[in-house]
């Protein structure tokens, strides 16, 4: 039977067709379906070029029986042949076969980015989330429709109640009851939405569409030509640069007129040529941001620019970039493979992105892909594109700036999300620079030219589109303008940290959604990179809960108050013992319970997943209240309330606070009302929005936890409130570069049996373990880390003032024993010799390592300077030389050198005197001759020894007498004097000599020596026998003495 179609909804679509605005209709009931080619036929109608292209997202099955299959192939083959009777064929298996359907998995939805379809179909509404559902309804174009089918319901309020696949990843073993709060406040938002209709499977309006009842056709303005005001615009701007060569062929690639304008923007800038200059493009998803750059690109390639980078979280994300990079070179006639060529990345990593153009035309130019923490290859480079730059930290941003042309664009809202830190801080400061024409030549962003840009109109659709605002709306995408100003700034200590009831948070009321939106826009304007679906586990997630800092409330004013901070929590641990065991044994890690899960991997501790306790997902503070120490005093109010100190509820109230009443829920309707009856209003019956701490009782936690990636300034900031690390993840991010770290704090409540002199209670031996392990990693996959923070993560002592008067008692018995397999008596000489500067600090490096594990361990009780204790980490801890270090410490290598010797003197001094006796006790010695006077004088033992030489000589004489050895006396006998006195005076007479006092004479013998002749002898030759006599007498007479 054939039915009229409300004409309320054919105007609706001619509507949204005239002015390229975008139509949602959801259709409830099980024949959904088959309403679906009414609306096609409708659309087809109203668009005057070609048939609407449809894509249909489905979770994992589109229900169609093989029966349907077959037929749809037997309809296909009748339609070639041209025998098909369109009276007699099923109308959906019509449109499925002719429609142009393009299929697509919600998990495959990423593949759909940068399409443009008429029409799109979704179903299975439990599969969707908030990123899906942006996602696709962003690739309609202007005057296309949105379908969402629902099954039948017998109310529309049991969505409140239907249970999402998404709700299965946010329950814990502890935490298990989902509450659709986000489906509520969905439905509750459609009802404001004048661009949607909800209706049956009949096509009949539902009363929660009422608003759809005064709609009435909107004339549209148009030239002859059936150009919009805005059409016009764009194309008087191109037929005025037409002529114009490189950027006439480049603006007519775009498609708005704000396109065009940036473009133009973008080739000023590349024609200028001026080092130190910025120009940013800010806008909103789908504006074309990319698709501008691109072409900006190419226009900088025609203009000579040799050494092009670009920039971006991940290569994936500049498809487009380098898509229109190429469109524009075709718009400058430039050819593929003969001017330019194409390089892809082979890694499987970044999935066969493009990541470099190689360009030959004029002269050899690049284009080059860089990941955005090697921004220390810049130094060639003559133009960067930093694309996506929110989604990149901060301060790698702000390193990535430099003496070249910076374009820079950022997404400010939008599905994909992201955090707004870029444009609030670092934009904003270089607006600030370029206005009061900073001329310091000081820091990377000193006297930096700054040009914004900012895209409003959409490519796809036309500016107001309805379903646009009731996206952003209901996702919190736009929230950038619902930061308000704060007008006084309260003292932190007068601020009262309240709990948000999210009940009432997500009932859409319109106090309520405003207090949402302020919250939403300080998690945008922070550091975190934020997401649609972040929404929803705010709103659906059993284990996370809200609280907010806000300053003294003056309960006379009717008007909300300043948000200051918010910080989110889940609640984790509470796991059995049989889960953990479970878990440890297969190597697999359940949805949720983050922290107790890594920490029994870490430390494979049985026990810690039975303690309960709070992992701090997210603290963010408005922007004009930062560095005033708002968030520290959020943290702090929440430690003391987990601790119990800000309650005073009775142990008997605690307990029927603890029991949970069920809400009550608005199905009354469902009961007496059909789904054409039935009118759907926000709730009435809410509790109050904000409660106070101390009227509600806290669960019972024994620890605090944070995950984060590890920068300097948040370790700081945690570390100040007592958290403490205990795993750092090795591999660090390939996007910012950062590692992962998990810190935790025990909180005083007497839950968990302690040793009382250990500050840090049950965590103290888990903490010093995971210390140690950090000790040893410094040296292989924390090498690269900065010493700063590797110092900020072992936190040292390294100040021992106290123990270093008494050294010696404080230094066990043994000590240098227990250092003897790692440093040698050697070790100790060679450090000697260089703290006396007897030899180079080469000869010392390989006992710095030894030197510094102890030190840092705390086995050296001796206080170094900051600079000191840095010094010996890198070297002996991280084993990197001092060039890295001086670029580390930004310090001259002579005072890098001259600390360096002071802390090996420090540490020399230390072990020598208190290992001193063990060492030298050692070391090998030579053996010590003593020195002891003599029992009598040097003459008495002269005369001693005379006599001794005497007897013996007279004893050898008598022996010689009475063996009767002739020939031995006659040896003597040579030496006999002959004659007497009176002889020898007369020989001296006839000599005629005088003698004075002390003068010597020679005479001649006359007595007769006997000569023994050899058997070799000659007569003839006396000089030569002389001679031999006499060297043959020598050797008788030392023969003879011997």
């Amino acid at each position: 039977m054939r039915k009229k179609v409300d004409e309320r909804i054919r105007t609706l679509i001619e509507n949204g067709v005239k002015l390229r605005h975008r139509s949602l209709f959801v259709i409830i009931g099980d024949k959904s379906r088959e309403q679906i080619v009414n609306l096609h036929y409708m659309l087809s109608k109203a668009v005057v070029k070609s048939r609407p292209t449809v894509l249909w997202c489905y979770k994992d099955k589109l229900e169609l029986s093989s029966h349907k299959k077959k037929r749809a192939k037997q309809i296909k083959k009748y339609m070639q042949r041209g025998l098909l009777d369109p009276e007699k064929v099923d109308p959906f298996q019509l449109f499925v076969e002719t429609g142009g359907l393009t299929y697509c998995l919600y998990k495959d939805s990423e593949r759909i980015l940068g399409n443009t379809f008429g029409m799109c179909i979704l179903q299975d509404f439990e599969a969707l989330t908030p990123n899906l559902l942006a996602r696709t309804i962003e690739t309609v174009e202007g005057g296309g429709i949105i379908v969402l089918l629902l099954r039948s319901l017998s109310s529309l309020t049991s969505l409140y109640t239907m249970v999402m696949d998404v709700h299965e990843r946010f329950r814990t073993e502890s935490h298990s009851m989902s509450t659709a709060r986000f489906n509520e406040r969905f439905l509750l938002s459609i009802s404001s939405c004048k661009a949607c209709v909800v209706m049956d499977d009949e096509l009949n309006i539902l009363p929660i569409s009422s608003h759809i009842r005064a709609i009435t056709p909107v004339p549209v303005k148009e030239d002859s030509e059936g150009l919009s005001e805005a059409e016009r615009d764009l194309k008087n701007l191109k037929e005025e640069l037409h002529d114009e060569f490189p950027v006439g062929p480049l603006v007519k690639k775009c498609c708005t007129l704000d396109q065009g304008k940036a473009v133009i923007t973008f080739f000023d800038s590349i024609l200028e040529k001026t080092l130190r200059s910025t120009v940013a493009l800010l806008a909103a998803r789908g504006r074309g941001k990319s698709a501008a750059l691109g072409l900006a690109v190419a226009g900088a390639v025609a203009a000579g620019y040799s050494n092009i980078f670009v920039t971006a979280p991940s290569p994936e994300n500049l498809r487009t970039l380098f898509e229109f990079i190429c469109k524009g070179f075709d718009a400058l006639d430039y050819k593929e493979h003969m001017d330019y060529d194409v390089v892809k990345s082979v890694s499987a990593e970044f999935k066969k992105s493009v990541v470099r153009i190689n360009i030959y035309k004029q002269h050899r130019q690049t284009i080059q892909y860089i990941q955005p923490h090697e921004y220390a290859k810049l130094s060639q480079v003559e133009l960067l594109i930093i694309d996506e730059a929110a989604a990149i930290p901060l301060p790698v941003v702000k390193c990535l700036l430099g003496p070249y042309l910076v374009f820079l664009s950022s997404t400010v809202n939008g599905y994909e999300g992201t955090g707004r830190s870029l444009s609030l801080k670092l934009l904003n400061q270089l607006q600030q620079q370029s206005q009061s024409n900073a001329k310091s030549a000081e820091g990377s962003l000193s006297g930096r030219l700054f040009k914004k840009i900012e895209l409003n109109e959409s490519i796809r659709y036309a500016l107001g589109d309805p379903i646009e605002s009731w996206l952003n709306e209901l996702l919190c995408l736009d929230v950038s303008s619902s930061i308000p100003k704060i007008s006084r700034l309260p003292p932190p200590d007068d601020c009262v940290l309240y709990y948000v009831n999210r009940d009432t948070l997500f009932s859409y009321h319109k106090d309520s959604e405003e207090f949402l939106q302020r919250m939403m826009a300080l998690y945008v304007s922070s550091h975190y990179k934020n997401s649609p679906n972040d929404l929803q586990l705010m709103a659906d997630a059993p284990a996370h809960h809200l609280f907010v800092l806000l300053g003294p409330v003056d309960e006379s004013k009717n008007q909300l108050p300043d948000i200051l901070c918010v910080i989110q929590v889940c609640l984790e641990g509470h796991i059995s013992r049989r889960s953990v065991m479970k878990s440890l044994s297969e190597g697999h890690q359940p949805h949720g319970d983050q922290i107790p899960w890594k920490f029994s991997e870490q430390f494979r501790d049985t026990t810690f997943p039975s303690l309960s306790g709070a992992r701090i997902v997210r603290i963010a503070t408005h922007p004009s209240a930062m560095k005033f120490g708002y968030g520290s005093a959020a943290v702090n109010l929440l430690t003391r309330y987990y601790e119990g100190e800000l309650t005073g509820i009775s142990e008997l109230d605690a307990e029927d606070d603890l029991v949970e009443t069920p809400q009550v829920r608005v199905t009354e309707a469902a009961e007496k009302a059909s789904l054409l009856e039935e009118n759907i209003k926000p709730r009435t019956n809410l509790p109050p929005l904000l409660v106070r701490l101390g009227e509600r009782q806290p669960e019972k936690l024994e620890y605090l936890a944070v995950s984060f990636g590890l920068t300097l300034d948040l370790l700081n900031f945690w570390s100040k409130h007592k958290f403490a690390p205990f795993y750092i993840g090795q591999i660090p991010s390939a996007v910012t570069g950062e590692h992962t770290c998990m810190i935790l704090k025990p909180l005083k409540n007497g839950a968990v049996e302690v040793d009382k002199s250990d500050e840090w209670g049950f965590f103290g031996p888990f903490y010093q373990d995971f210390r140690l392990r950090f000790l040893r990693l410094l040296s292989s996959s924390f090498r690269s880390m900065e010493c700063s923070l590797a110092m900020r993560v072992l936190d040292p002592k390294i100040n021992f003032t106290n123990m270093e008067a008494n050294q010696k008692k404080s230094v066990p018995d043994g000590f240098w024993k227990s250092l003897t397999e790692d440093l040698s008596p050697y070790d100790m000489e060679r450090l000697r010799a260089y703290t006396d500067s007897l030899v180079d600090f080469h000869l010392i490096l390989d006992i710095v390592p030894v030197l510094a594990r102890l030190y840092f361990r705390g086995k050296l009780p001796v206080t170094l300077s900051p600079v000191q204790a840095s010094v010996l980490l890198c070297i002996g801890l991280q084993q990197q030389n001092f060039t890295h270090v001086e670029e580390q410490l930004k310090l001259e290598r002579t005072l890098i050198l001259s600390n360096f010797m002071k802390a090996m003197k420090k540490i020399h001094h230390h072990l020598h005197g208190v290992a001193s006796d063990e060492i030298q006790s050692t070391l090998p010695r030579l053996k010590e001759t003593q020195l002891e006077p003599l029992t009598i004088s040097v003459d008495d033992e002269l005369d001693e020894a005379a006599k001794q030489v005497k007897a013996k000589m007279k004893n050898k004489v008598a022996e010689e007498m009475v063996n009767g050895e002739e020939k031995d006396l006659g040896i003597l006998q040579q030496y006999a004097i002959e004659g007497r006195d009176a002889d020898f005076e007369e020989a001296l007479r006839d000599g005629g000599i005088n003698l004075t006092s002390g003068a010597v004479v020679s005479l001649k013998s006359t007595a007769k020596v006997e000569k023994k002749h050899g058997k070799g002898d000659k007569d003839q030759s006396g000089k030569k026998r002389g001679k031999e006599d006499g060297h043959k007498g020598s050797k008788s007479s030392k023969k003879r003495r011997s």
